[in-house]
């Protein structure tokens, strides 16, 4: 198997999280596995290349995107032909349509079968565009929308790691509907059980600090459960854009004693163990590990029905859903919660239990490889 990613080798976000993953229990299983990106190409010419998207950033970021996928595109083309130059039969499986169009174009036998994971939320357009990188609707996010909708087709195998996902890209491109597919969730190792700790904080809430992740709600449910007379106290771990407006927030409203901003944090997971519960409230998510990660760590989590969220736990079970536009009710809903010791110990080993039967690396990348190797077969 080749894994194609337009990413960097290394790195935490939740494409790499999944590379590593798929890599790691596909190593520990004794199967041929390759990562190419297109950092395999000489870095003479990669480094120089990429760097230019620094000044196009500052200038016009539409074309910054446009430079970024179309370079990293080239590149990744050129190593996974160096990859399969030979002609012997594998699965290439790729992480975006990108890499996905970069693996067609490259293959040079009908034996080389190409699947891909849909990672991105809607579009990856409409991820360019949360960013505020490009227009929506504009020339490059209907030509980003246009690129998917040829590509995805042409394939021999997709994996949706939600139904959500599956739903909404066969509602928008119908003839992936009669392709062979399957729904697999994003899984991790187990990390077994959590240390046990004397310093207990309320919530932890873990990613980008930028639009989509909406971390301004974590602010406002933090001052909403201030004003009916509960202290809640929350670690935002993450950097971005958006931390300096999220701490005038925190001043402003009086909770700065109860924020903690960690800032980017290697291996941010390990943190939750010191939290009772974890908090995220993003506007939209296809599967976030974030919330795999705590259910693993036996983490009661509270999360908003957008997206594949509801997908990760069960209301009422591991965690509770919560409003995204009403503050009070979802700090009422998870101050409640926290507040019964009992409920509290008993979500936390349903979602050890949860995360065990649901996404633990053994059970859910065997399923995956599974699939994977019936594409292969043809």
């Amino acid at each position: 198997m080749l894994i194609a990613s337009m990413m960097r080798p290394h790195g935490e976000t939740g494409v790499q999280t999944h590379v590593h993953a798929v890599r790691d229990w596909l190593a520990g299983q004794g199967r041929e596995v390759q990562l190419v990106t297109p950092f395999d190409c000489a870095r003479a010419l990669v480094y120089p290349v990429f760097g230019v998207r620094r000044l196009l950033e500052k200038l016009h970021q539409p074309a910054s995107v446009w430079w970024y996928r179309h370079w990293h595109a080239v590149f990744l083309e050129r190593a996974l032909h160096r990859a399969l130059a030979d002609g012997r039969p594998c699965l290439v499986y790729a992480q975006c349509p990108l890499s996905a169009r970069a693996a067609l174009r490259a293959r040079v036998a009908t034996g080389q079968k190409v699947a891909m994971v849909v990672h991105f939320n809607l579009s990856q357009a409409e991820e360019w565009a949360d960013k505020g990188a490009i227009t929506r609707g504009g020339l490059l996010y209907r030509a980003i929308c246009a690129l998917e909708s040829d590509v995805l087709p042409k394939l021999d195998g997709l994996v949706f790691v939600s139904d959500f996902m599956r739903r909404e890209l066969v509602r928008r491109v119908p003839a992936i509907g009669q392709m062979r597919s399957a729904v697999i969730p994003n899984f991790l190792a187990d990390p077994s059980e959590p240390v046990a700790t004397d310093t207990w904080r309320d919530l932890i809430t873990i990613g980008t600090l930028e639009y989509r992740k909406n971390q301004r709600y974590a602010l406002e449910i933090v001052r909403a459960a201030g004003q009916m007379g509960h202290a809640l106290t929350l670690t935002v771990v993450g950097d971005g854009p958006d931390r300096a407006m999220l701490e005038a927030c925190a001043k402003e409203w009086g909770i700065a004693d109860r924020v903690r901003f960690a800032g980017f944090v290697s291996n941010a997971a390990a943190l939750m163990p010191e939290h009772r519960a974890c908090l995220h409230v993003a506007l939209m998510e296809n599967l976030p590990l974030t919330l795999i990660e705590a259910l693993s760590r036996g983490l009661p989590v509270f999360a908003p029905a957008a997206g594949g969220m509801p997908e990760v736990f069960r209301d009422g079970v591991e965690g509770r859903l919560i409003p995204l536009e009403d503050a009070a009710a979802a700090a009422e809903k998870i101050t409640t919660w926290l507040k019964d010791v009992a409920e509290m110990k008993r979500a936390g080993e349903a979602a050890r239990g949860y995360f065990m039967a649901r996404f633990e690396a053994d059970r859910v990348a065997s399923e995956l490889v599974r699939f994977l190797d019936g594409v292969a077969n043809g």
